[in-house]
């Protein structure tokens, strides 16, 4: 079997890195709510209602039509990322408007584009 380039073919620890490291290391629960918010963010429709809502604040309606989707569809996109807490809602009359909940979320979004924009 080929040795990889990128594996570690030594038995010494380093001691220094694992210390410094294991004095920053946050909780597993961390971890794991930051996995969650990103898995929610990794839907690729769930994603461009994101995008979509980071141009402009939109009801259900107008989100279903732009992205030729049910407003049930959508409807149970938005109720997931209400739950997670990347969107809010406003009501008026009957209309209910959604929009990005905060920067972090606008943040996240745009560092993925970003990313693939390279």
């Amino acid at each position: 079997m080929a040795k990889s380039e990128y594996s570690c073919d030594c038995n010494v620890i380093h001691s220094e890195v694992l210390d410094k490291v294991k004095e920053k290391m946050l909780p597993k629960d961390t971890f794991d709510r930051a996995a969650e918010f990103l898995k929610i963010l990794g839907d690729n429709t769930r994603f461009r209602i994101i995008w979509a809502l980071n141009q402009n604040e939109m009801c259900v309606c107008d989100l279903a039509n732009l992205l030729d989707m049910t407003k049930s569809a959508v409807s149970h996109q938005l109720r997931t990322l209400r739950i997670a807490n990347l969107v809010k809602y406003r009501k008026e009359g009957k209309t209910v408007y959604y929009s990005v909940a905060d920067d972090h979320v606008k943040n996240m979004l745009e560092a993925g584009l970003s990313h693939v924009h390279k």
